[in-house]
């Protein structure tokens, strides 16, 4: 009986502590800026097809209109979206064209090879699941798009 009290008194105290770190990480302040600076201009898109299915799957990680889910203000998951968007954005940016990023090129063999829009992204965003077909089309559109040859 001794044992078992001791056993819960020390899942009292991890989880205490627990408790406590959350809310100590809570005033770390990076990862709730939800910076939407305005759109500067957007591709010459192919289609407004292509354009559709790149808000559908993109727009939310690589634009200037990101849509802050709740938990993007909740320490540690503030810091791995902010983080993500802004990486994002760095490599593609639909929302201001003039400066798209290195990997514009690449947009769509990235829809295809499955990397884009990641995993972890299409799980708490069931929107941007592609059929397979809605993927070709994206990656067709996108090459389309920034002037890439297709073989798609």
């Amino acid at each position: 009986m001794a044992s078992a009290r001791r056993v819960l008194r020390v899942i009292a105290v991890v989880f205490a502590w627990i408790i406590g770190l959350c809310l100590v990480i809570q005033l770390v302040p990076y990862g709730r800026t939800h910076d939407n600076p305005p759109v500067t201009g957007e591709p010459p898109w192919n289609t407004p097809r292509t354009r559709e299915l790149a808000v559908r799957a993109c727009f939310n990680c690589h634009s200037y209109e990101t849509k802050w889910p709740w938990y993007a203000s909740i320490a540690p998951m503030s810091w791995v979206v902010e983080f993500d968007v802004n990486a994002a954005r760095e490599t593609l940016n639909f929302s201001d064209w003039k400066h798209k990023g290195d990997l514009a090129a690449s947009s769509g063999l990235s829809v295809i090879q499955g990397s884009m829009p990641p995993y972890k992204y299409r799980m708490a965003h069931p929107e941007a699941n592609l059929t397979q077909d809605e993927s070709v089309e994206l990656a067709r559109g996108l090459n389309a798009t920034v002037g890439v040859p297709s073989n798609i």
